[in-house]
């Protein structure tokens, strides 16, 4: 089939690529021409491991071109992002231009697959209502983690929604070029909502912990040793605390079910707030390691919102930078994957700890974990870590000087 797929982004790119390699012919469309001139010369703009060297494969096999535009297709693919507005809502503006977008070039027998995650009910409401009833029409949500898309992609199970049997059979064939897992069939209605519910299930069992390692605090409690004594029950799985949520999925998808029933919403809402606020938590530990000295810097080590990639959107990290910058206090960023961020971001790692008074540690990037205490104890003026995550050898930092907090 001749596929085209709008959004060459952190979805849209491996599942573009996938297809490719199947034989298909694919036409990527991404209005950032300097990501279509990146892509056709064979380079990624995403840290996704494996994705380069598979997009050079199907580039080779004239498979996969990156386009501006989009062309007559069979089947049209939309990838787009979905963020959120302030007023915590779906912002559905990528998805209507996009679909406006491929209106001049769907024909009859044309299939529309919507991968976006969404509030339950776009796929028909929003898209369905633009286009013309001979055309099939499927939400067929993402499943994947950034670090690990090409795995997930084809071994995780997938969830087709169709709006008829039709366009859902067809759909199964077309995944099925590349998908090992099992496929589900469904309404899309009920695909959209099965996508937020498996993020919402880990929200909200990350804020139950983040709640126990508030509690555990007060008590003088160890909360991970308690945790992972509790999990050792076979009905009981509780995530790890940490310093909030972040990422397009689990700090997002919450709010689009919220949306769409708010006043029953109570503990999905309670949730949210409780991952949201824990930027500030960690922020305060700051404030209070580096109270009584005169000037402090505090350096924040990762921000990613998880470890070995280059994705930082709703990282946490932003928001205890934004936080400690209006209470005055001087800081420093280093990454060695993110480069475009809201705040400078620090490229050695040894000029981001020169003379800080204290290392908060959010992303836990294996260099950081790989990271000797030893050889950056003398490049700090005051020894002080809160490890966010839990990762490092808290004896060993100890024995090198440091106090350090963890959550």
């Amino acid at each position: 089939m001749k596929i085209c797929i709008l959004g060459l982004g952190y979805v849209g790119l491996p599942i573009a690529t996938l297809f490719a390699t199947k034989g298909h012919d694919v036409i990527g469309i991404d209005i950032n021409k300097s990501i279509v001139e990146t892509i056709n010369k064979g380079r990624i703009h995403i840290h996704e491991p494996g994705l380069e060297q598979k997009l050079k494969q199907a580039i080779d096999l004239g498979k996969l071109t990156a386009k501006t535009t989009p062309e007559k297709a069979d089947v049209f693919i939309l990838a787009v992002p979905t963020p959120l507005t302030k007023e915590k809502k779906a912002d559905l503006t990528y998805v209507e231009k996009a679909t406006e977008s491929i209106l001049p070039f769907i024909e009859k027998g044309n299939m529309v697959i919507l991968e976006s995650t969404v509030p339950p009910g776009t796929t028909e409401e929003i898209i369905g209502k633009k286009l013309a009833k001979d055309i099939l029409l499927v939400h067929c949500p993402e499943r994947i983690l950034p670090g690990t898309v090409l795995k997930e992609l084809t071994e995780n199970s997938r969830v087709i929604g169709g709006t008829s049997k039709e366009a859902s059979e067809k759909a199964k064939s077309l995944y099925s070029s590349f998908v090992e897992g099992k496929i589900y069939i469904t309404t899309a209605k009920t695909a959209e909502f099965v996508k937020l519910i498996e993020n919402t299930y880990r929200d909200v069992n990350i804020a139950f912990a983040n709640e126990l390692s508030l509690i555990s605090k007060k008590l003088g409690l160890n909360v991970r040793e308690a945790i992972q004594i509790a999990n050792q029950h076979p009905r009981v799985n509780i995530h790890h605390p940490g310093p909030g949520v972040g990422g397009h999925c689990i700090a997002i998808d919450p709010w689009f079910i919220a949306e769409k029933a708010q006043e029953s919403a109570k503990m999905i809402t309670l949730a949210r707030n409780t991952n949201d606020s824990m930027p500030l938590v960690i922020a305060g530990m700051a404030k209070e390691m580096v109270k009584g000295i005169e000037n402090p810097i505090i350096t924040i080590l990762g921000v990613a919102y998880k470890a070995d990639i280059d994705d930082a959107r709703e990282t946490p990290a932003e928001d205890i930078i934004k936080q400690l910058k209006k209470e005055g206090y001087t800081t420093k960023i280093h990454d060695p994957y993110v480069k475009n961020f809201p705040y400078e971001i620090i490229s050695s790692i040894e000029n981001s700890i020169q003379d800080s008074d204290c290392i908060i540690l959010v992303t836990d990037h294996q260099s950081f974990k790989n990271l000797n205490p030893d050889s950056i104890k003398d490049l700090m003026r005051t020894k002080n870590l809160i490890d966010t995550r839990n990762c490092l050898d808290k004896k060993a930092w100890e024995s090198s000087g440091f106090k350090i907090e963890t959550i």
